[in-house]
């Protein structure tokens, strides 16, 4: 959280509900970047292969008026049919994957594993030099799991960005 003008800037988890057509994410992202907005995690998928539907779930950062400026922008766009703001709509459920990749040798290779394991994170690659993990949970989580690992030998990580979904019967 941090303040900005006297406002709260805070993060947002969107879920964006849009056609499964050439072109959507490309508009999307256009407004976000011709507006000075920052996108801090993107993820799309079809969700609905026989209305030719997708989500995009994008997590960004701003006062709640700039907020509001997004929501009300991306409901604007021809190819939205839904905007859910997860954050403040209730309760909700997201996650993001990372994998990991550490090397060391000796009780470095062993503090890896040691410290894996208390993450929850599973070895989905291993050499005589270095591990792969796949950690699975909140950013947050993945956050201190990859600052862990940076003195024990993290080489490189890559991450989904984050998966997010209403809670409850309704969809989006």
């Amino acid at each position: 959280m941090i303040i900005q003008n006297e406002e709260i800037v805070r993060r947002h988890t969107i879920a964006i509900l849009v056609d499964n057509e050439a072109g959507v994410l490309a508009r999307v992202i256009g407004l976000f970047s011709g507006r000075g907005y920052n996108i801090e995690s993107l993820t799309v998928a079809e969700v609905d292969p026989r209305e030719q539907l997708s989500r995009i779930t994008i997590v960004t950062s701003g006062t709640p008026m700039v907020i509001e400026q997004i929501k009300a922008q991306l409901r604007r766009l021809v190819p939205v049919h839904k905007v859910s703001d997860l954050t403040v709509e209730g309760p909700s459920v997201s996650r993001e994957l990372a994998l990991v990749k550490v090397a060391g040798t000796g009780e470095r290779r062993v503090e890896s594993l040691r410290i894996a394991d208390i993450f929850r994170a599973r070895v989905v690659d291993s050499t005589n030099e270095s591990f792969v993990f796949e950690i699975v949970g909140a950013t947050e989580k993945l956050d201190a799991f990859i600052k862990l690992m940076e003195p024990l030998g993290l080489v490189d990580v890559s991450r989904t960005g984050v998966a997010a979904i209403a809670r409850g019967a309704n969809p989006i």
